[in-house]
């Protein structure tokens, strides 16, 4: 009887790695990710740009609210990966991660960002290689914001 109960056990533990190792491949091809779940991607550092200082309050307000949308339209289209803006007063403002691994791809997508356009802001990309599960974050995002309200 014991023989049987490990066997059972064994077989359980052998359908379930095999269950488990199915979904981490889905997974990893579904974010593109390489054998060791990694896939590339372009960052871009913003910086700050040359016409910055020369707004005045509302058009800075303006252009934020452009430059939000732009990231948000992006986020949607699932070319950016990941924005945020650093905390301090420095002359690097932000950074974009997108989903390519295209310098001239990113470089089209950063040329809708109003900010850009307006020389508020100007940009350094480069190749960065680094997790596929970054890919996820996007929906976690949007989860936890819909939560937050």
């Amino acid at each position: 009887m014991r023989v049987i109960g490990t066997l059972i056990t064994i077989i359980i533990l052998v359908i379930s790695f095999q269950v488990s190792a199915q979904q981490s491949t889905d997974k990893g091809n579904r974010y593109g990710a390489d054998q060791y779940g990694m896939k590339k991607y372009v960052m871009a550092f913003l910086k700050r740009g040359p016409h910055r200082d020369k707004l005045n309050k509302e058009q800075r307000v303006k252009l934020q609210q452009q430059h939000m949308a732009n990231i948000s339209r992006m986020a949607k289209a699932q070319q950016l990966v990941l924005a945020g803006p650093f905390l301090d007063d420095g002359n690097l403002r932000g950074i974009y991660i997108f989903n390519t691994a295209s310098i001239e791809q990113a470089r089209e997508w950063t040329e809708t960002d109003p900010a850009i356009k307006a020389g508020s802001l100007v940009l350094e990309l480069k190749p960065w290689y680094g997790s596929a599960a970054i890919l996820a974050v996007n929906d976690i995002h949007n989860e936890i914001s819909a939560n937050a309200k």
